[in-house]
């Protein structure tokens, strides 16, 4: 189902283990891509979630979107529009509202789950707002210094699970990235799992695997609340 009503386009698979308030899993995708893509993984998620695929809100062309505008320079530098990237972290934040009350999610169980681009603003949703969400899964991504200036209070972390997959061939986002979103979260008091694999900037069986189980013992300690 695709559904245009609330601030995001976006695609929706439904929980096939009913419950009253379900969790919510929100897909964030890459630059360049749109709702589809992450949504085709959607058959390999816990079905107890909610599913919800967003569309990125900047149009580079037909069917190609971004969360911010960037530009991949020589030696390896990154150049980022850091106003489009804390305009989508201030949407993304009003959307999960929009989500819950739209739809009659547990506002206590939203995890994200961000590819590259999407990765990079799940994480920075993470790093200010943690108190929005329940877990976030990173892949392939990086964490953006800008966002460092506005992370939150240590105590407000309050174990939040984190996973981050990297690839150790990416030629997009060089291993490092990984590595570097890895110490940032270690300093915090979080519960982190980090996780390379001999991959590109892809989604291989082996690390969906990981996170299709990790997103599952999240579900599997967080039960939900009594009806």
């Amino acid at each position: 189902m695709n559904t245009q009503t609330l601030s995001l386009t976006h695609l929706v698979r439904e929980p096939k283990t009913k419950s009253a308030n379900p969790p919510l899993l929100l897909l964030l995708h890459g630059v360049g891509s749109n709702e589809h893509d992450l949504f085709e993984l959607a058959p390999h998620l816990d079905e107890r979630f909610f599913v919800v695929s967003a569309r990125a809100p900047i149009t580079l062309m037909p069917g190609s979107y971004a969360w911010f505008h960037v530009e991949f320079a020589p030696n390896n530098r990154i150049i980022i529009n850091p106003g489009d990237a804390e305009a989508s972290r201030n949407l993304l934040i009003k959307y999960i509202d929009e989500l819950v009350a739209e739809y009659s999610l547990d506002s206590h169980r939203v995890y994200l789950m961000g590819f590259s681009q999407g990765a990079i603003i799940s994480q920075s949703i993470a790093l200010t707002r943690p108190d929005k969400i329940a877990g976030v899964m990173a892949m392939s991504g990086r964490i953006l210094p800008e966002v460092l200036s506005q992370q939150a209070p240590s105590e407000a972390f309050g174990r939040l699970p984190v996973m981050v997959v990297h690839g150790l061939n990416d030629q997009k986002l060089d291993i490092s990235y990984g590595r570097n979103a890895r110490d940032v979260w270690s300093k915090l008091p979080v519960a982190l799992t980090y996780r390379e694999y001999a991959m590109g900037h892809e989604v291989t069986q082996d690390s969906l695997r990981d996170i299709v189980a990790w997103l599952k013992e999240r579900l599997d300690s967080v039960p939900p609340p009594p009806s």
